[in-house]
């Protein structure tokens, strides 16, 4: 099945790493009978606790945000993709509040943060994200934050980046971008376990292991309530933020820090992102997929500080690198 924008945002299940499960309290049955989803998430999120992360929440746009915040330093505001939670991050997020004050968004609709059910339209997604940062993830000083997205996220800084520029002073877009994307017959919303290992496969190098069966079936039982579905109930709205034509608007220096066995998008959309942004540089990971802060932390947390390490990108169509593991 092809369909456009949302589709290159994805971050979903993988063995190593879990989606955020439909936002908010679970219904009475999952509640009652957690999957292996559920668990995970509740594992990822206590992680972040015993590693002294702060959880906070504020109301934005009528609706409780949550996110969680550590250390000190040069502000680092880490943002996951659709269906995904704040506890993405876990494996990576600790050893980077050693030295920068690190904070881990639960985006609207998502994780913890409201609106837990109903149509979730892209603009609000957007505008809540926009909204916390210019009022919560300010640093007492200096510089604004450092924005990294993943997949969805990816999307939503660069938004951020083109409509509040005072707000960010880097980004880096982890496999996303917000642009239209063909990604052939691979499904979001998968109805078969099949079509479910298919995508799963597509998300990962191929010598990562396998999604195990009850995870793909945890995912397709999830798809009616899930974010995936409840943001396609509202569907107008994401055409309107695509940023095919409006690239070139982004005066953001922007590092495109990409999983190269990413086959769900693939390198040519990380090229062609890279291309159209003023001030870019693309760096690929080689052996990780669409999610490489889960499925190799490692090479990620080395690649993300490689970047930051360097200049800002100033110049458009810098060659790509390379960040092979060891």
């Amino acid at each position: 099945m092809r369909r456009l924008g949302l589709l290159s945002m994805l971050s979903i299940l993988t063995v190593s790493a879990f989606t955020g499960p439909p936002c908010g309290a679970q219904e009475t049955a999952e509640a009652a009978a957690p999957g292996p989803m559920d668990m995970f998430i509740a594992y990822s999120r206590g992680q972040l606790q015993a590693q002294g992360f702060e959880r906070r929440v504020a109301e934005t746009g009528g609706e409780d945000l949550v996110w969680w915040q550590k250390g000190e330093g040069p502000s680092l505001v880490l943002v996951h993709g659709v269906s995904d939670q704040a506890g993405t991050w876990f494996l990576v997020a600790g050893g980077l509040a050693a030295d920068h004050r690190v904070l881990l968004v639960d985006l609207p609709g998502h994780g913890e943060s409201g609106p837990a059910k109903g149509p979730l339209a892209m603009d609000r997604i957007a505008d809540g994200f926009e909204a916390w940062l210019a009022t919560h993830a300010a640093p007492p000083s200096g510089q604004p934050p450092v924005l990294v997205g993943n997949s969805m996220g990816a999307w939503v800084v660069l938004l951020a980046a083109l409509r509040s520029p005072d707000h960010v002073s880097r980004v880096v877009a982890v496999n996303g971008g917000g642009l239209h994307a063909d990604t052939g017959d691979l499904d979001l919303l998968p109805k078969t376990r099949e079509e479910a290992r298919r995508l799963m496969a597509a998300l990962r190098d191929p010598a990562s292991p396998p999604t195990l069966d009850a995870v793909l079936d945890d995912l397709v039982r999830r798809v009616p309530t899930g974010q995936v579905s409840r943001m396609f109930e509202a569907e107008g709205s994401m055409e309107a933020l695509l940023l095919d034509d409006r690239l070139g608007q982004i005066d953001t220096p922007v590092d495109v820090l990409w999983g190269a066995s990413d086959r769900y998008l693939g390198r040519a959309y990380a090229e062609r992102l890279a291309e159209g942004l003023p001030n870019a540089r693309l760096t690929f990971l080689e052996t990780c997929g669409h999610l490489p802060q889960a499925e190799c932390p490692k090479s990620f947390t080395e690649g993300l500080r490689a970047v930051l390490a360097q200049d800002p990108p100033s110049t458009p169509n810098e060659p790509p690198t390379k960040e092979t593991p060891p």
